[in-house]
């Protein structure tokens, strides 16, 4: 059976960092794509960041340079460390496995292309 599990999130002060983890089970790493998605009230779900089967990242422009997903293939773990944030990080976070787990190498941020999901975990960014 399939469980994605995120945890690490919280209440943080604009500029600070926290690192979500995603405990994944059922799903061997090294044949998934793991993403990291995060909404907002009233918003679409998005796609912030993701890591092929075979290792490669992509992120969204908005975080590059601030958040950095990794993956501990003997844990089945995913992290995305969360640096500097700002309030507009403010969101319920989910991790979400991709059965294909790459295209040529790459991962996407397609919501529809991910199978399973995380129940979410919120991250609030605030004074």
């Amino acid at each position: 059976q399939v469980h994605l599990v995120e945890s690490g999130g919280g209440l943080v002060q604009p500029g600070g960092s926290l690192k979500l983890s995603c405990a994944v089970s059922g799903l061997p790493l090294d044949e998934n794509a793991i993403a990291w998605f995060r909404q907002t009230p009233g918003k679409e779900r998005e796609g912030v960041s993701c890591i092929a089967m075979g290792g490669g990242i992509w992120y969204i422009d908005p975080v590059k340079g601030r958040f950095t997903i990794s993956r501990d293939m003997n844990k089945n773990m995913v992290y995305l460390q969360m640096n500097n944030l700002t309030p507009a990080d403010t969101a319920v976070y989910y991790c979400a496995a991709d059965p294909r787990g790459s295209y040529g190498g790459r991962c996407r941020l397609r919501l529809d292309e991910h199978e399973y999901w995380g129940s979410g975990i919120q991250v609030t960014v605030s004074s």
